[in-house]
């Protein structure tokens, strides 16, 4: 009888549906029963796995759930109805456990909460999380996982306070998975794999994930904690990918680009981490309607066998990764209601939009005409961050901040400057050694796109009813930090603009990195890089911005929680003292 390898995972939830993700050890029928025990009638969804790369999986989408409810589900799996079967065979329960282990059985029922009219979301996010063991060498290493004392935190209130309020929605913005410095368990597991002489193996990446088979260990050692199994089945996801997804600098330039797909083993790599972020990530972002849409999805459950289906889904990756607009990994979440005329319905404003942006896969490299999102992408992000209907929040997710700490903004300009050929063709190439050595690769290393995305931010705030807020949550730098922002030309707008960065879930900065975060505040090292992009003929930006809080280290964890049109921030980091760990709020304050 298969067995429930990860899972269930609780991906989009509305007011009235819930999209759940499996993984199964062979072919069965996945059955959910939501609501036993709380509704009259509990409301079911099944079907059969799809087979890909030896790998069994699930999508099922329960419809014509209550609004503003929770509700328990259990799982069942079922085997396949053999041919001419009188009866189909009897179904299993594999969640809740029959025969959890013991951390595992102390959580309570994982629940569906369908969406609340009321206009109030809660949604938390961060990035960068590595999977190493949770023992005292994992945690020497890397830190304590934010994300398992989110659980507990949740799960567990403290005798002396109430439990964590569920986040409604956990935004993880990319890096869920480091393909280019797994854990030592991973290491020791490729070097007794690659024994095998039908495995390639290609010294420069011997210890470096490169194919699907080899992905779905990372994400089977990052979702299969007990606290983290039990949180990302009672709390619904969003995901971006980012570069470590699939290598560190993941087309940070052509030059960087151009080397790679000459080694041997990068269009495995490219199979390997593309097709394992549809199936494991990006199909759970996916609405149900853009679930019945989906032609790769129609496609893949159509074929005839599990080798079609993992040729369909190969030849999907590499498209992908060579033609761009064959693929698009951004998505949109709506929540809260308003009206057809673009005014709250109920008085309790117009809602929240979430415009979640892959700024990897689709960036535009030519040295004299880089972009961080081509064309095609721009305009999409352009019609979404504008909707027809005025809504009270704005919510820019980018796997990397736009508003960096101004010092490294100016050096970034400034390095793109220099490759470009503005101080000589000579210091092209030292210059595109720096943006690879010191990762110059976030928005302000496409001055452009930087430009561009802030004019239209200005636009935003310019609307005859603007937002009254517009959040730009991004993660990757490894420190977390809060900046307001001032855009030219906008004046009486009651629309704040603040960047939010929240990393690491579990990966923190290196010490003289953090030295070098504190010194890049210093008005002097400011006014170098000021000069810096300035004599390079930088333009300054459409836009000033200061940090005001932060930057901070540790691993954690930030919410915004938004209600009408008022805005609060929440930051809560790991602690460990005498006690043990916990997650403790560090920082609060009111956004708008």
């Amino acid at each position: 009888m298969p067995e429930l390898v990860l899972g269930p995972m609780l991906r989009h939830v509305d007011a009235t549906s819930a999209t759940l993700w499996f993984e199964t050890s062979g072919p069965c029928t996945v059955c959910v029963e939501v609501g036993g025990g709380v509704l009259d009638a509990p409301v079911t969804a099944s079907g059969s796995t799809w087979g890909v790369h030896g790998h069994h999986y699930a999508i099922l989408v329960v419809r014509g759930l209550p609004e503003a409810s929770e509700l328990p589900y259990t799982v069942h799996l079922a085997e396949p109805v053999a041919p001419g079967a009188a009866h189909p065979p009897a179904a299993r329960r594999v969640w809740p456990p029959v025969s959890p282990d013991a951390e595992l059985a102390a959580f309570p029922p994982s629940a569906v909460r369908t969406a609340r009219s009321d206009g109030r979301l809660r949604l938390a996010f961060g990035s960068c999380r590595r999977s190493e063991p949770l023992d005292a060498a994992g945690v020497a290493a890397v830190g304590p996982d934010a994300l398992v004392e989110l659980a507990h935190r949740m799960a567990f209130p403290p005798s002396d306070g109430p439990a964590l309020e569920p986040p409604d929605v956990l935004l993880m913005l990319g890096d869920q998975l480091y393909a280019d410095e797994p854990s030592e368990p991973i290491r020791e597991r490729l070097e007794t794999a690659r024994r095998d002489p039908d495995v390639a193996d290609h010294p420069e990446v011997a210890e470096e994930i490169c194919t699907f088979e080899e992905y779905t260990w990372l994400y089977t050692e990052s979702w299969s904690a007990p606290p983290v199994r039990w949180l990302l089945s009672t709390v619904p996801t969003c995901m971006l990918l980012d570069d470590h997804d699939l290598r560190d600098d993941w087309n940070t330039s052509q030059a960087w680009r151009e080397e790679m797909r000459r080694k041997p083993w990068f269009d495995d790599r490219v199979r390997g981490a593309l097709g394992s972020y549809w199936v494991y990530q990006h199909l759970g972002n996916l609405s149900p309607a853009e679930l019945d849409r989906e032609q790769l999805l129609a496609a893949i459950t159509a074929a005839e066998d599990d080798d079609a289906r993992s040729a369909l889904l190969d030849d999907y990756a590499e498209r992908a990764d060579a033609e761009p607009d064959t693929a698009r990994w951004s998505y949109v979440r709506d929540f809260g209601r308003t009206a057809t005329d673009g005014t709250a319905d109920d008085g309790t404003g117009g809602g929240v939009r979430l415009v979640a942006v892959d700024c990897r896969c689709s960036r535009r490299l030519d040295p004299g005409n880089r972009a961080i999102l081509d064309d095609a992408e721009w305009a999409w992000v352009q019609e979404r961050a504008q909707p027809e209907a005025p809504v009270d929040h704005l919510l820019l997710a980018s796997t990397l901040p736009a508003l960096m700490v101004p010092a490294f903004s100016d050096v970034e300009a400034w390095n793109e400057a220099v490759v470009r050929g503005r101080w000589g063709r000579w210091l092209r190439g030292p210059g595109e050694a720096l943006r690879q050595a010191i990762d110059l690769e976030h928005w302000a290393a496409f001055g452009t796109s930087l430009h561009d995305l802030l004019r239209l931010l200005a636009r935003v705030a310019s609307a005859s009813r603007p937002p009254a807020t517009v959040l730009l949550l991004s993660g990757d730098v490894h420190c977390s930090y809060t900046a307001r922002a001032q855009l030219d030309g906008v004046v009486g707008s009651p629309t704040a603009v603040h960047q939010l960065v929240m990393s690491p879930f579990r990966n923190p900065l290196k010490p003289a990195l953090r030295v070098a975060n504190r010194l890049a505040d210093v008005r002097p090292v400011r006014a170098l890089a000021a000069l810096l992009a300035r004599s390079a003929g930088v333009a300054r930006p459409p836009a000033s911005w200061e940090v005001e809080e932060g930057p901070w280290f540790d691993n954690g964890v930030m919410t915004v929680v938004l209600e009408g049109r008022s805005a609060r921030l929440e930051v809560d980091h790991v602690r460990v003292d005498a006690s043990g760990r916990t997650l403790r709020r560090t920082h609060h304050r009111t956004l708008v």
